[in-house]
């Protein structure tokens, strides 16, 4: 099930199926303080007609399916490292960002000392 609120019909916020974001008691769950942050950003682009949603919802489904072939355990599931994923892949193949500035900016990101948020 999924509520329409993209101008391609499409929404982050599936309730089940493949692209669905993990929920505890309804709610979607983050687990690292960028993760709201990634989903905030995607939903921006989403509604500034930078992506085509369904394009990135694919993508994230393809990023989940590749993911799970390669778990460890239960416990090294990581949707939102699928999103950020299948986010850069998009950028990418659309020419807005290229994986050179990606790198860079992660790299400037994780030099930043903890609790800078």
């Amino acid at each position: 099930m999924t509520a329409r609120s993209a101008s391609d019909g499409g929404d982050p916020l599936e309730i089940d199926g493949p692209a669905a974001p993990p929920r505890s008691n309804g709610e979607v769950v983050f687990t690292a303080s960028w993760q709201p942050r990634l989903f905030a950003a995607t939903v921006q682009l989403r509604d500034q007609d930078l992506i085509p949603w369904e394009r990135f919802r694919q993508g994230l489904i393809n990023e989940i399916a590749a993911h799970e072939q390669e778990l460890d355990g239960p416990d090294a599931y990581d949707y939102w490292g699928c999103w950020q994923r299948a986010l850069e892949r998009l950028l990418a193949e659309l020419g807005i960002v290229d994986g050179t500035d990606l790198d860079r900016a992660g790299e400037v990101i994780a030099a930043r000392p903890a609790a800078h948020d």
